[in-house]
């Protein structure tokens, strides 16, 4: 779950435990864990709400001063508004974890080499994972815009696909562009 740069300090040290989404139907569910940027929440509610039932205590745990500042930030457009309540985790994200694991013992790799045939497979565009994971080991810190063109990819689709490698602690992101992560090289050195 993508939250603002203004709300991560105050989420990693607690001071902040809610959030306003506008959403045509809700985004995440109670009782799941997200990661926020800096590190983990667990989401305790998820409450449609109007503008007019919120209070001075939402707008606190939200990180504004007042109810006027929080009312003045809410999202416009179209879609029912919800009000986040959330507690932060004090575990690291699972994919961050994985991704620090560069001991690919022979099932370890099996498993890595049967989710990647698998996302070859189910892709529309044919085979792409084996591509993007050199990609990205040749091209650290480089712009998603730029590596999709290299590959003749479209971004959004390009993206989408580097977090399904991500999410197999294969790569991470860096304020621009990505790289491999121990796993990965590990992975690919291994091959």
């Amino acid at each position: 779950m993508l939250f603002e740069q203004r709300l991560r300090d105050g989420i990693a040290d607690g001071t902040i435990t809610a959030a306003l989404r506008r959403w045509k139907r809700p985004q995440v569910v109670a009782g799941g864990h997200y990661r926020t940027g800096q590190g983990m929440v667990e989401m305790l509610a998820v409450e449609p709400v109007s503008r007019s039932s919120l209070r001075a205590a939402d707008a606190r745990a939200a990180g504004f001063p007042t109810l006027g500042a929080l009312l003045a930030d809410i999202p416009a457009g179209e879609g029912q508004l919800y009000l986040l309540r959330f507690r932060r985790l004090d575990t690291p994200d699972p994919r961050s974890v994985l991704a620090a694991d560069a001991d690919l013992d022979d099932a370890a790799r099996a498993a890595v080499d049967a989710r990647l045939a698998r996302l070859d497979r189910a892709s529309p565009r044919g085979p792409w994972t084996a591509t993007t994971l050199r990609l990205i080991r040749d091209n650290p810190g480089v712009r998603a815009p730029d590596l999709a063109a290299s590959v003749g990819r479209d971004t959004p689709s390009f993206k989408i696909d580097v977090r399904k490698l991500k999410a197999l602690g294969l790569t991470e992101s860096l304020l621009v562009g990505y790289r491999l992560s121990a796993r990965g090289r590990a992975y690919l050195e291994s091959g």
